[in-house]
């Protein structure tokens, strides 16, 4: 062979083995669109009407201090999510702002943990559509209707960004009617008043009302912070926003807000109006019963639906950021072939990751079959190691200079990710001491961290250095 030819030879084993570059995610979303999509994925009508109800049965009416502090971990770390979304507004999310402030073995601890927590909502909002309807359609195979859902949702998912902005948006306004409605049923004509749920928190136990324990609140807050948990998702459709970092903390600050309102006021009207407290405690379907006693069977059946509309809405949202969470990792070569190639693949008439799509569908579906209460405390054990790594994260980049570039800058640095920190050390404390519930949760979370660590070392180290991509902020033609 020919110098010449051999040159040739080796170009072209080059770009086999050499991946092209995927395709680029269409920026084609404001701060309105990204807004509709984040509230989604909060979803507040879901998390009021399915993943409440195991809070109020873990901790009573202790429920009511559990979010307070679930608020004040959620408002601290929604500062942080500000502060590095507008550093980094990339479709990874949170991994990618660990491993460019602490290095790629915790960047890719984030990642590990972070897939199962993003893939366990799915099944968790499924799970829960056939309680919410059982006045409407009683009887409804819990499993089935969530596969159905899932399957559903994920084949939504593939439509352009922009048609599901608008789509989450159109349901938004049914989620907001629903959750009006009880706040209206049960706060205006209050049983109790709320500062003796305050001063005397009680939870059901072995069928009478006692005192709460500290460590049923400790549990009871680790899902609350689920249950409010989707504000930095705003951050995984970075990529498809215009002008990302200057706009992005303004989304993110706007979800927590609503998402505050819309599920705290319904919970304390729940717990103020309820004509059976201890009823209302033990239900899987408290809010359901409490419209249903005060609104009659008609407004209760329309709700049903609304909410079940809502959390079909949430699904949708959620696969979408999914599909963009997974579209980093395979863009950052986390998989390897041939799952890589497939989870970056975009269609070329939707602008969707197509593929990475269809493969969460699958998965979601799969999870289906976990039962729910295993679900919310995993899921909650999660975020703790999620919101606890975001807050080091920025402690870091604060010392380094790597957010230096930053376009929003948390007042009064470092209260945030300090109280954040606390905040956590309480859950994780108190969880531990949970032995039905919370300390499996946390030992299963220590398992994810385990086999990511084992995953990064064993596998993605010995490929080469692993690094994250990070997009530049160019508006590319639509």
């Amino acid at each position: 062979m020919t110098a010449v030819g051999e040159g040739r030879g080796t170009e072209m084993l080059s770009n086999q083995l050499t991946p092209a570059p995927p395709t680029r995610l269409v920026r084609s979303l404001g701060v309105l669109g990204v807004l509709f999509l984040t509230l989604s994925v909060t979803t507040p009508a879901s998390s009021v009407f399915v993943i409440v109800p195991g809070m109020l049965q873990e901790a009573g009416t202790g429920a009511i201090w559990a979010l307070a502090i679930a608020a004040v971990v959620c408002v601290a770390t929604a500062y942080i999510y500000a502060e590095l979304s507008s550093a980094w507004p990339v479709a990874g999310g949170e991994y990618v702002m660990v491993a460019r402030t602490l290095g790629p073995l915790a960047g890719f601890v984030m990642l590990g943990v972070n897939v199962f927590n993003n893939l366990l909502f799915l099944p968790v909002a499924g799970l829960g559509i056939s309680e919410v309807l059982a006045i409407v359609v009683p009887g409804l195979p819990v499993i089935p209707v969530a596969v159905a859902v899932v399957a559903g949702s994920a084949l939504i998912g593939l439509l352009n960004i922009r048609v599901n902005a608008l789509v989450t948006g159109a349901f938004l306004v049914l989620e907001v009617i629903a959750l009006v409605a009880v706040v209206a049923l049960g706060g205006l004509d209050m049983v109790r008043p709320l500062g003796d749920l305050l001063a005397a928190p009680v939870m059901v136990s072995d069928g009478a009302l006692g005192p709460v324990s500290a460590v049923s609140i400790g549990v009871a807050t680790s899902i609350a912070i689920f249950a409010l948990n989707g504000y930095g998702a705003a951050v995984y459709f970075g990529e498809e926003m215009h002008q990302a970092p200057q706009k992005i903390t303004r989304t993110i600050m706007l979800a927590l807000g609503l998402t505050l309102l819309l599920e705290v006021i319904p919970i304390l009207a729940l717990l103020v109006g309820a004509p059976d407290l201890k009823a209302a405690l033990a239900s899987a379907n408290p809010f359901g019963e409490l419209v249903q006693v005060r609104g009659g069977d008609t407004v209760a059946q329309w709700i049903a639906v609304g909410v079940a509309l809502a959390i079909v809405n949430a699904i949708i949202a959620w696969v979408l950021a999914c599909a963009r969470f997974f579209y980093g990792t395979a863009r950052d070569r986390a998989w390897g072939r041939p799952l890589d190639t497939w989870m970056t693949a975009i269609h070329p008439r939707f602008g969707s990751p197509w593929l990475g799509t269809l493969i969460i569908g699958a998965v979601g579906i799969a999870t289906c079959f976990i039962p729910l209460q295993v679900l919310l405390v995993l899921s909650g054990s999660g975020l703790v190691v999620i919101y606890a790594g975001i807050a080091v994260a920025t402690i870091a980049g604060r010392r380094s200079g790597a957010t230096a570039h930053a376009a929003y800058r948390m007042p009064l640095y470092p209260l945030a990710p300090i109280v954040t920190l606390i905040a956590l050390g309480f859950v994780v404390y108190y969880s531990w001491q949970d032995l039905g519930e919370g300390r499996p949760g946390l030992i299963a979370t220590a398992a994810q961290v385990a086999g990511s660590a084992a995953y990064y070392w064993f596998v993605v180290k010995r490929r080469g250095a692993w690094h994250v991509h990070i997009p530049d902020n160019e508006e590319p033609p639509a």
